[in-house]
């Protein structure tokens, strides 16, 4: 072990951990120094931590026990406020306005890879425009400019990258012109990684002699991530108050609404956030809910079975509000919340990873055997003073690209007929028709609304065969 230093070996051996190290010695040099990049990488003084919440609990809605039951039994469904209302022109108006003065920023959450999607890469990557073929990236980063272009000022962009994206990600944007924003405009940061650890002994896994198993920390590691890198301070330099947050996998997103964001500095909100109807029990999405003065959200899977299905008198689901991880904040918020002690708790999932056993054998399990550790920047929704909800329509925000294809339900043939069906309708909206069967697709970074379509098509005209409108 010469080669390493004394003091990260004495931390691995204090936490019990130094299994990690028995085929180091057999490593060559450029083996030695991967290894060591990701030991150093890791805080040691963690590990006792993620071992206790592994043996004890597991999430913190398991943790927390009967006050988690109790919170959940005397929990409702905050008021939602819609899009489209008696206030529509006003609150929209203040969006505008907040656009048009360079005080909204963006984080774009894009630490997923698309293996799982048949595609090599950052998930970003991933081509799913019906039409144009454009990549998720393309079509994001396209929306961004269409809001400078209409509201005549930047929309500074933070990408969270992972450590599988963060290489990849970067060179897509110095490929691409960084989709055609302004490279001074955006700031790429990446989240950190957390060891996989053995469901029964509690042992950090080895994937490979000279790599841990590791996994990104979950979105949840934005707000940690963006502090390391300056983030809060980059945004502030630029003149935001506010900034947004959304997925990479959801090429419908509309963070940048002016209604949303009116609703949400209007309302002097520290956190907003997006969410869709759920009308069955077994949607996977989280739901919102409102107990004892504090606004929360519980993951599909720790809301109980009785309770997810449990209806109101006039047939509502009782917790019908979806999380659709579409969020606003104050730029405020966000450094009281920094500044908080441990404001985002660690949920951990049990998954199957592949990993050396002592004698070196790689195994591919078949059945869970490890758990990985996550964040989730909802978690911070309890600390906020003032938290809004604005339920939008999932036909115009809401597509999420999760599954391979042929899966029953968001996979790329879904995603992109939720793409088509948006532009017929948005150009049903500017007076075109387009015939039964045709598939159409907008340019996001030329098209935001029916006045961009009736600019880019004439009012009145008949669509025959694909197009990409705007482009």
């Amino acid at each position: 072990m010469n080669a390493l230093p004394a003091s990260l070996v004495t931390a691995i051996s204090a936490v019990g951990q130094s299994e990690v190290l028995r085929f180091y010695d057999a490593l060559d040099a450029a083996g030695r120094g991967r290894l060591r990049a990701q030991l150093e990488s890791i805080d040691w003084d963690q590990i006792p931590r993620l071992c206790h919440l592994a043996a004890s609990a597991g999430s913190p809605a398991e943790a927390a026990g009967a006050d988690f039951t109790s919170r959940l039994a005397n929990a409702v469904t905050p008021p939602c406020l819609t899009l489209g209302g008696p206030t529509a022109e006003t609150t929209a108006a203040i969006g505008r306005r907040a656009l048009a003065l360079g005080h909204i920023g963006a984080v774009l959450v894009a630490g997923g890879q698309g293996s799982r999607l048949g595609c090599q890469g950052p998930k970003g990557v991933v081509p799913v425009g019906p039409v144009s073929g454009a990549s998720l990236f393309d079509i994001l980063l396209g929306k961004l400019r269409a809001v400078r272009r209409r509201h005549g000022a930047h929309v500074p962009l933070a990408i969270m990258t992972s450590s599988a994206t963060d290489a990849d990600t970067k060179t897509w944007l110095r490929e691409h012109d960084h989709g055609g924003l302004d490279p001074e405009q955006v700031l790429v940061f990446r989240q950190s990684d957390l060891p996989a650890l053995d469901a029964t002994s509690g042992k950090i896994l080895l994937d490979a002699p000279d790599r841990i198993a590791m996994a990104p920390d979950g979105h949840g590691g934005m707000l940690p991530a963006l502090v390391a890198a300056g983030g809060l301070e980059w945004f502030a330099a630029r003149g935001c108050r506010d900034v947004v947050t959304f997925q990479v996998d959801n090429p419908l997103t509309m963070p940048l609404h002016p209604e949303f964001l009116g609703h949400h500095i209007g309302q002097a909100a520290d956190f907003s956030t997006q969410v869709v109807r759920k009308h069955q029990p077994g949607e996977r999405v989280g739901i919102v809910a409102t107990s004892a003065g504090r606004t929360f959200v519980v993951e599909y899977s720790d809301l109980p079975a009785n309770l997810a299905a449990e209806r109101r008198p006039d047939g509502l689901l009782r917790f019908h509000a979806g999380s659709i991880a579409v969020h606003a904040f104050a730029l405020d918020f966000l450094n009281r919340a920094a500044a908080a002690a441990d404001p985002l708790p660690l949920h951990l999932a049990r998954k199957s990873v592949p990993h050396l056993t002592p004698d070196g054998q790689r195994v591919v399990p078949a059945q869970p055997n490890a758990i990985k550790f996550e964040r989730f920047i909802f978690d911070l929704m309890p600390l906020a003073e003032r938290v809004c909800l604005v339920e939008i329509d999932p036909a115009e925000g809401f597509a999420p690209l999760k599954n391979p294809p042929g899966a029953a339900a968001d996979a790329i043939e879904h995603v992109q007929a939720a793409l088509v069906a948006h532009a017929r309708g948005l150009l049903a909206k500017g007076g075109i028709c387009v015939a039964d069967a045709v598939v159409v697709e907008l340019d996001s970074a030329s098209i935001l609304d029916e006045d961009d379509i009736r600019a880019a098509v004439p009012p009145g005209s008949r669509i025959d065969s694909p197009r990409l409108i705007g482009g």
